[in-house]
Formats: C-alpha cells, sequence, structure tokens
C-alpha cells in the first residue's frame, strides 16, 4: 500500500518581509535608471558648474575674504559646499517627478495594487531619490583641489550622510507634491516655483548675516539652510579656516551658531515629519 507523505503547506511571506522586498525593488529600480541615463549625470552636473563660472569666478576678485580677516575663505570658497547642496537640492526634488511618469503609463496603479504596503512605495521612491542626489553632489567633490579647497578621507565620510539627509528630506518634499499630481507640466511648473526660493534663502550663494528681520526669518524656515550650512562647516573646517569664521559665517538661531550635528537633527527630523505626510498621501484611494 503506498504510502502518502504530509507536506507543510509553503507559509505566505510575512508583511515584512514583503515591504521590504518592495523597498529595495524601488531603491533598485531608481538606481538602475539613473545610471543607464548618462545625460541626466552629464545635465546634473552642467548647472553647478556653470553656477560656479559665473558667480565663483566673477565675483570672486570683488568679494575678497569673507569674514573680515585674512584667514576667511574667498568667495570661491564659500560658494563651493553651496553648490554642492544645490546641485542636491535640485536632483533630489525633481527625482519625484518618476512617480508622476509612472501614474502616467499605469506602472502606479499595478504598484498600488501590489501586495506590499503603499508606505513601501514612498521609502523606496525616497531612497531611490536620495541616492542618485547624493551621487551627483559626491561627483562635485572632484572639483574641490581646483576650488582650493582640501578634503581629506574622514571629511569626505562625513560629507556622505550629511549628503543624503538632505537628499532624503527634499525628496520626501517633491513625493508629497507628487502624490496628487497627474501631469509631469503641472508637477514641473510647481516645483520651479519651489526650488527658487529654497535656494535662494538658504545661504547657499551669499552668508545669511546682516539681513532684514523678515527676510531672516525666512532662511530659518527653509530646510535647505540648515543641510548647506552643516555641508559648509566641515568642507571650511577641513581646509583650515578658523572656527570663529565659520561661525561668523554660518547659521545662528537666537544668536548662537549652529553645529553640523545639530544641523543634521534639524533635517532628519523634518524628513521623517514630510515621510509620513508622503505616506498617508499615497495611503488614500487613487
Amino acid at each position: 500500500m503506498a504510502s502518502i507523505e504530509l507536506t507543510e503547506p509553503v507559509r505566505p511571506p510575512s508583511p515584512l518581509l514583503r515591504a521590504s522586498i518592495g523597498v529595495l525593488t524601488l531603491w533598485q529600480r531608481d538606481l538602475l535608471r539613473f545610471w543607464r541615463d548618462r545625460t541626466r549625470i552629464a545635465g546634473g552636473l552642467a548647472q553647478p558648474l556653470l553656477f560656479l563660472a559665473i558667480f565663483g569666478a566673477g565675483l570672486s576678485p570683488w568679494m575678497g575674504n569673507l569674514g573680515g580677516t585674512m584667514f576667511g575663505p574667498d568667495y570661491l570658497q564659500f560658494l563651493y559646499p553651496g553648490i554642492i547642496g544645490m546641485s542636491v537640492l535640485f536632483s533630489s526634488i525633481f527625482s519625484a517627478v518618476s512617480v508622476v511618469w509612472d501614474r502616467e503609463f499605469g506602472f502606479l496603479k499595478e504598484l498600488l495594487v501590489a501586495p506590499i504596503p503603499r508606505w513601501s512605495i514612498v521609502i523606496g521612491k525616497a531612497l531611490g531619490g536620495s541616492s542618485t542626489a547624493m551621487f551627483q553632489g559626491l561627483l562635485l567633490l572632484i572639483l574641490a583641489p581646483v576650488i582650493g579647497v582640501r578634503l581629506s578621507l574622514s571629511t569626505i565620510l562625513l560629507l556622505i550622510p550629511l549628503l543624503f539627509l538632505l537628499a532624503f528630506s527634499l525628496s520626501s518634499i517633491g513625493l508629497v507634491i507628487a502624490a496628487r499630481m497627474r501631469s509631469t507640466e503641472g508637477f514641473g511648473l510647481i516645483m520651479n516655483f519651489l526650488v527658487t526660493p529654497l535656494l535662494f534663502l538658504s545661504g547657499a550663494l551669499y552668508p545669511l548675516n546682516n539681513l532684514p528681520t523678515w527676510l531672516l526669518i525666512l532662511t530659518r524656515l527653509d530646510p535647505v539652510t540648515y543641510g548647506i550650512d552643516a555641508i559648509r562647516r566641515v568642507v571650511l573646517s577641513s581646509s583650515g579656516v578658523p572656527q570663529p569664521v565659520i561661525d561668523q559665517l554660518g547659521v545662528t538661531l537666537f544668536g548662537h551658531p549652529l553645529d553640523p550635528l545639530t544641523d543634521a537633527a534639524v533635517v532628519l527630523g523634518l524628513g521623517l515629519v514630510l515621510i509620513t505626510v508622503a505616506a498617508r498621501q499615497f495611503a488614500r484611494p487613487d
């Protein structure tokens, strides 16, 4: 008489495993799309280089050493960290346009009906946009010797998480807006309206001291301000600029200078709030 073998039923993957797979898949998808699009990489470098050439080379001879001392950085050295932050700003916040593309071509609908939680879609998209934007910012580090900035290995290792945190927060802003957009044209219009004040209020192009009170308040409400301040403090410190000069050129709150750790905490807190808002947006019925 033939024996009957009992096999244990296959258990479905746990919700956490399905979410992890969704996050990693979307993350990998965005990285592959970025790597295969060499035009996007070159275009992401063109704008920062243009700003360095026009603002840096054009204004540096007239600005002299900043900070009121011969030990202060020249304008080109001051501008360089701001341009790195600007590159991260544009790359990360516009990365959310992929959500609008996916909605137009029907791929987002397939994701929304997939057996993964919707918040994993948001996390995967945010990590993908953050990684590509961080890479764009790191590419600009090769210009440091030309600018006259000294970067050690420890400085570069410290800049990597700072760039990623800034990119994560800005990618979250883009996802909040892209969650309800139906066309790339509308998304681009809103982003252009948003990115310009974020850039000019961040201190990327000029020091944020001796400003009118109303403008000073707006700069402190700009999340990019804290990301660029952290990058600038690390870069200038690595170049041997005295700490009092860095504090004079950096961001202060209630008269107290910030430090890179405090700046990073502010950026991280904002990113967590925004990614939660974006996840709630995706959780609504489409």
